[in-house]
């Protein structure tokens, strides 16, 4: 069964197998950056649903069949994304679609055994990518848990360079100061990139002023960034411990990584098979048998002193509701998983610390991926991208292979688009968050923030 027909465009020819929630998000996102989208499932309902909303190509059938891959066109295709529930199958998809045509690969792979098998398998099978949104997610969460008084922290230059949400408390040093003001008051070398005030969005000058409950982003490298919060009076130092609740893939990752750093970890499971299992996978971590939805082993198991609270249950409700509840009875920094996107607006006015979309995770990484391939025979290339403030705003990392209309040229000559920051340079390693004087040259990474979307090129930030 094929539901509606290819539309020619300028974009990739792109098969997605699988409509779950990370499929979905791709195909929201790589429809509006104009790539020609083909979809297969086995469920004709979920098709029929995307082929309705959407201007793509719709297959009933399995991805991994060399006939439905063929009815998918896979010998005129660029790229197969293979994101069903089962990692046997993304594998086998890929596998076969780099026999029968000639495509880049990208399989979505969960399981612990596979994953620390990744870099093998990706070689030997020839794929682009593999990624696991349970293990980006755990690590997302890492980069908080680091710096608890962010809301989030995304890293660029090979983890030299950060990207830093955080909010203005009352009776901040920030609050009602302009950004110039504030510049000139510290010691410690940032960029403050966007500010999200009343659900509108500020790619601000200079001359902005900062008021307490605005949303700031801030770029800086490692150590600026614990010199800029140690100096406005935020803690910069990592939690000692956290309570997770719920013991699937993703708390399994998280509490892996939060050990090795000397971080304690107690997960409380419901189901006692996977606690034994946690017990001999996980033996420094306290490991308990329980509801964690219930009020008093949650106090028994001491929700009011701990000092960061994660909810990893397979239900938002859920999630929700444990992150009030922690948020009301202890200071514990909460961090919230949330898998639909359903009644964002009332979600972004709760108080659900830093949220994690663990499909947006793994969709950002893939379209940074998409851009790149469209964009490769150009003189740059996207080695990262981020959306920020419910996408909103893209903070893009470009690689400078060839020189341009924005190379050696100083910043405050470039005839740069409205809403467009250069956050930082790095040029050799060394990062530079740059003046109007400094400019951009070959072989240098530039991270650009913001409101536009779907830029593809360094070249993109100039105005025709």
């Amino acid at each position: 069964m094929i539901s509606n027909i290819h539309h020619s465009k300028n974009g990739l020819n792109i098969i997605i197998v699988g409509c779950g929630k990370v499929g979905a998000a791709l195909v929201e996102q790589l429809v509006k950056e104009g790539h020609d989208i083909t979809i297969i499932d086995k469920n004709p309902q979920k098709i029929q649903n995307y082929t309705n909303l959407y201007d793509i190509m719709g297959i009933v059938g399995n991805g991994a069949s060399y006939s439905v891959q063929q009815d998918a066109g896979i010998e005129n295709t660029d790229l197969i994304i293979a994101v069903t529930g089962s990692d046997e199958l993304n594998l086998l998809c890929c596998t076969i679609a780099k026999q029968v045509g000639n495509c880049s690969a990208i399989a979505r792979v969960r399981s612990p055994e596979y994953s620390e098998e990744s870099n093998y398998l990706r070689e030997r099978l020839g794929l682009a990518m593999i990624i696991n949104p349970d293990l980006e997610t755990a690590k997302e969460a890492t980069h908080i848990l680091c710096l608890p008084t962010a809301l989030e922290v995304n890293s660029f230059a090979h983890n030299q360079a950060q990207l830093i949400k955080i909010q203005i408390p009352e009776n901040n040093f920030l609050d009602n100061k302009s950004i110039a003001q504030i510049s000139k008051s510290l010691n410690a070398k940032f960029l403050i990139c966007a500010i999200e005030r009343d659900g509108k969005i500020i790619i601000p000058s200079g001359n902005v002023t900062l008021h307490k409950g605005d949303k700031i982003s801030f770029a800086a490298t490692r150590r600026e960034t614990i010199n800029f919060l140690r100096q406005i009076g935020f803690r910069t130092n990592q939690v000692k411990d956290t309570m997770i609740i719920g013991g699937g893939k993703t708390a399994f990752y998280l509490a892996k990584i939060l050990i090795n750093i000397g971080i304690s970890v107690k997960i409380i499971e419901q189901n006692k098979e996977r606690c034994e299992e946690l017990s001999i996978l996980l033996p420094k971590a306290t490991i308990i048998n329980g509801d964690g939805t219930n009020e008093e082993l949650l106090k028994e198991e001491g929700i009011s002193t701990c000092k960061s609270f994660i909810p990893l249950t397979g239900i938002d409700e859920e999630n929700i509701f444990l992150t009030l509840y922690a948020s009301k009875i202890s200071n514990a920094k909460v961090i919230t998983k949330i898998n639909r996107n359903a009644f964002m607006n009332v979600i972004d006015d709760l108080n659900l610390g830093s949220i994690l979309y663990p499909k947006y995770i793994t969709s950002e990484t893939i379209v940074a991926y998409v851009r790149a391939k469209k964009n490769s025979i150009n003189n740059s290339n996207i080695e990262t991208l981020y959306h920020m403030f419910n996408s909103q705003v893209e903070a893009i990392e470009f690689s400078i292979y060839e020189p341009s209309a924005v190379t050696d040229t100083e910043i405050m000559n470039l005839n740069l688009k409205d809403n467009i920051l250069i956050a930082f340079i790095n040029r050799n390693g060394v990062i530079t968050i740059p003046s109007g004087q400094d400019s951009i040259h070959v072989g240098d990474t530039v991270m650009i923030v913001t409101t536009h979307t779907g830029f593809n090129d360094i070249q993109d930030i100039l105005k025709d």
